[in-house]
């Protein structure tokens, strides 16, 4: 181990008691505002919506599954996630005596804009870039982290420090090889906040049928160029992109609403049971409702064990 190894490794465990601390059993809090904690006993693995913002693991790992691209963190990683997509993350390492610790911070454009331009980082015209990323975590942006949290133990400095720190934050996410990705997050104009535009607009309507040429109509694009801005942001095209949110959607839908397969296949979408079985079976590794079943027993068994 060398010796910045030595020196990184002390702070993450310390942040870890620190979370730990804040958050003594499974679940998630919001201690400072824009702050999150995460604490899970187990390894599992949820099909979601992804939430913007900077996210570090104090203990454990996990992957992010975006389409058929796998981004994995831990300790010595961090992740920067800049547009809501639908993911599949797994926590790969986890348990009761060392469970996984991590924590989100959200990053405002606003604040974003704010630190860019004190900071002399002008905005410059930009491609697109993949909404995720992970990259090593120095000592300066996890020492500025650790100092978040410690402000835990005082809520009378939090009010004062907090917004400082956060922008120190940025200030470091920015001069690091993650900083297009941020500054895009800031950016109004080019493709970024065209596909932010889309991203919404499918994801609002995902249950109506998609017209990829009106979209790119309205962002004053050509549909080629729509297509491969929108896959570079995501990873996926954009009817594959509907597809697997009305798939999950469906999925929640039968789990807690008690809706059946064709029930949810319709509400979202679907026209064709058939067609919906398939897919949902291609995403998911089962058709619908033995996916539920299995599901509900797994929950059963969490809370049997708790």
């Amino acid at each position: 181990m060398t010796l910045e190894n030595k020196t990184q490794h002390m702070p993450v465990e310390e942040l870890a008691k620190r979370i730990s601390a804040a958050l003594p059993e499974d679940g998630r809090s919001e201690p400072l505002e824009g702050l999150h904690l995460h604490r899970r006993s187990r390894s599992s693995k949820l099909f979601s919506i992804s939430t913007t913002g900077f996210c570090l693991v104090a203990q454990g790992s996990k992957d992010i599954f975006l389409a058929d691209e796998r981004y994995s963190y831990d300790t010595a990683h961090y992740l920067l996630v800049t547009s809501e997509l639908p993911i599949m993350s797994q926590i790969t390492y986890a348990s009761s005596d060392e469970p996984f610790l991590s924590l989100r911070l959200e990053l405002e454009p606003k604040l974003i804009s704010s630190v860019m331009v004190e900071a002399g980082h002008a905005s410059q015209p930009q491609s697109s870039v993949r909404a995720f990323n992970v990259s090593a975590l120095d000592l300066g942006l996890l020492d500025a982290v650790l100092r978040l949290v410690r402000l835990l133990d005082t809520p009378s400095e939090a009010a004062f420090l907090a917004p400082l720190i956060k922008r120190e934050i940025i200030f470091r996410l920015l001069r690091s090889e993650q900083g297009e990705r941020l500054r895009q997050m800031a950016t109004l104009g080019g493709h970024s906040h065209r596909m932010a535009r889309a991203i919404e607009r499918i994801r609002k309507d995902y249950d109506k049928t998609l017209s990829i040429e009106l979209i790119a109509s309205d962002l004053s694009m050509s549909v080629s160029s729509f297509h491969h801005q929108f896959k570079a942001v995501t990873a996926m095209s954009p009817l594959q992109f509907q597809k697997r949110l009305r798939l999950q959607e469906a999925r929640r839908l039968m789990l807690s609403e008690q809706l059946d397969a064709a029930s949810a296949g319709f509400k979202v979408g679907y026209e064709d049971a058939s067609h919906f079985n398939r897919e949902y079976k291609r995403l998911f590794g089962q058709p619908p409702m033995r996916d539920i079943e299995q599901l509900r027993e797994a929950s059963k068994s969490v809370a049997l064990v708790a």
